[in-house]
């Protein structure tokens, strides 16, 4: 987003200095940018989230719904507690963020919503239950979404990337020989994807 001159918010749970990273690098770019705290299993965070954001860079126009809460389990050891948060991260907070963000969308004609899922959406995969219950359940909110804002000049995707290596949500049993390509993914190959989505305005649900 950075590179294509966006101003951003980055939002962050308990890990700052990645999120005040982020912000130097746009501000050295010449890209206003804040960082926003936030715990998504809280739901009046969105709404705080997103209200903070459009007082510290103009309204939302482009809303990418990527936190997650990951903990691999079997199933047979997933509790109600982990269950609950899996759901509240990766469910619940794309839906209300969109909730809050796509009405302004809508009056002004432009928008892009981007939830970021999983193959395991729609494979299982390999973390948990609840992990590929919530991811299923983006698609869903996609389909719902996506119908109703698109004549309004407002596209709602999802990605649902597979294995990504350097990054902290790569299960421990995960083995780059399963995939069909025989290597892990990379960071800068889903960013690549996700700005095509973005620029697109005809590609929607």
């Amino acid at each position: 987003m950075v590179a294509a001159g966006v101003r951003t918010a980055f939002t962050y749970g308990t890990r700052a200095a990645p999120a005040e990273l982020l912000v130097a690098e746009a501000r050295d770019a010449g890209v206003r940018a804040v960082a926003l705290p936030g715990d998504l299993a809280d739901p009046r965070a969105p709404a705080a989230l997103l209200a903070a954001a459009a007082e510290a860079l103009g309204p939302v126009d482009v809303l990418i719904a990527n936190a997650a809460y990951s903990v691999q389990q079997e199933y047979t050891e997933v509790d109600a507690e982990t269950w609950d948060r899996t759901m509240a991260v990766n469910l619940r907070a794309p839906f209300l963020l969109a909730q809050r963000a796509l009405p302004g969308m809508t009056e002004r004609g432009f928008g892009r919503v981007l939830f970021m899922s999983s193959v395991a959406g729609f494979t299982g995969g390999i973390v948990g239950p609840q992990y590929a219950a919530s991811k299923a359940g983006l698609h869903g909110l996609v389909h719902f979404l996506a119908a109703r804002v698109a004549a309004r000049g407002v596209t709602v995707n999802a990605l649902a990337p597979a294995l990504i290596e350097d990054t902290e949500m790569l299960p421990a049993t995960a083995r780059p020989g399963a995939l069909p390509v025989g290597r892990f993914g990379r960071p800068e190959e889903v960013a690549d994807l996700a700005m095509a989505v973005l620029r697109n305005g005809y590609l929607t649900n």
